[in-house]
């Protein structure tokens, strides 16, 4: 059905997240899947030839309480409000709306988990198995006898950046043979609304470019795309197939797949390995502000998260060493 108005304004929205904020990719795409369903839910329920300016908070609530019928959890139904609200935040700027009728409806109360996060002695265990196969035949039986990866040198590489810098999926694909700036030691990151920021890039993350780069070059010659050597994306796919860049969803299954046949849980992905690198930061006593500028966190308060991270350990100091805890 034609949804009118309602997916004009849509299409107009979509369009300046893309052009004018800079969105990523994926938080566009996300918003795209959200706004137009709740534009054809509204053409549906209002009729196509309503306006924009008709829509309720009540049109909102019923709209979650037809998510929650198709079987969606609160979470999902929280983020289709958050781009509704978006959506309309945007149409009273634009005055094309008198007021944000989704600020009346309340998000949904989600239950409150903290991610688990391994330790550190567990992340080591799996950077150590990931060494170069000529290191892992003179190490440990465990890291001999550990299944076999694809490309040894990369995989070691995404391991070492996620959890050795901290950075987000989508920024370690992002990365370009001129995002690591050697001289800096530290690698250019451009992170979510395409803000930059330099991470460190300590001496284990260099040691596993130094040790990848070589074999990424012989690959790509080997494909007849020598021309990316020196350029083009930092990490490449299997096959060198397209431009070479490998994607979020392959760097997802390779961390899964590893941390699986390491021992690490099941439900092991690339944002693990960033929770891991600033809880284990801030164990170790790193200062809040300097985690959140490594993380790119615009706001201190979602860096502060990981002080809820580390309650576990300062119980266990607390029962151990305070008098009336014995």
């Amino acid at each position: 059905m034609e949804a009118g108005e309602f997916r004009d304004l849509a299409e107009r929205f979509l369009a300046m997240l893309t052009n004018q904020r800079g969105a990523s990719e994926h938080t566009v795409r996300a918003y795209a899947r959200e706004i137009r369903s709740f534009a054809v839910y509204l053409s549906e329920s209002l009729g196509a030839s309503a306006g924009i300016a008709s829509v309720e908070h009540t049109h909102i609530r019923s709209y979650l309480g037809v998510l929650y019928e198709r079987g969606l959890t609160k979470a999902s139904a929280a983020r289709a409000l958050a781009a509704v609200r978006s959506w309309f935040r945007w149409l009273a700027k634009e005055r094309l709306v008198e007021q944000n009728p989704a600020l009346l409806v309340s998000t949904p109360k989600l239950p409150k988990h903290l991610p688990r996060v391994p330790s550190v002695e567990e992340v080591n265990r799996v950077l150590n198995s990931l060494e170069a196969p000529s290191k892992q035949r003179q190490g440990s039986a465990e890291a001999a006898e550990a299944e076999p990866i694809a490309w040894p040198e990369r995989e070691r590489t995404i391991f070492e950046l996620l959890y050795g810098c901290g950075i987000r999926n989508s920024e370690l694909v992002g990365l370009n043979m001129d995002s690591v700036k050697w001289g800096d030691e530290a690698i250019l990151v451009r992170g979510k609304g395409r803000k930059e920021r330099l991470v460190p890039l300590g001496d284990e993350a260099a040691a596993a470019l130094r040790s990848y780069l070589p074999v990424r070059a012989e690959r790509l010659s080997a494909a007849g795309k020598g021309a990316l050597v020196h350029e083009g994306p930092l990490l490449m796919n299997l096959r060198a197939r397209g431009d070479c860049r490998l994607t979020t969803r392959s760097v997802g299954r390779i961390v899964k797949a590893i941390a699986l046949s390491r021992g690490l849980a099941a439900d092991v992905h690339p944002h693990t390995l960033r929770h891991a690198f600033g809880t284990h930061m801030l164990e170790e006593g790193a200062d809040l502000r300097a985690i959140q500028e490594m993380l790119g966190h615009e706001r201190l308060s979602t860096t502060q998260r990981y002080t809820q991270l580390t309650v576990g350990q300062v119980q266990r100091v607390y029962d151990e060493t305070h008098p009336r805890a014995k």
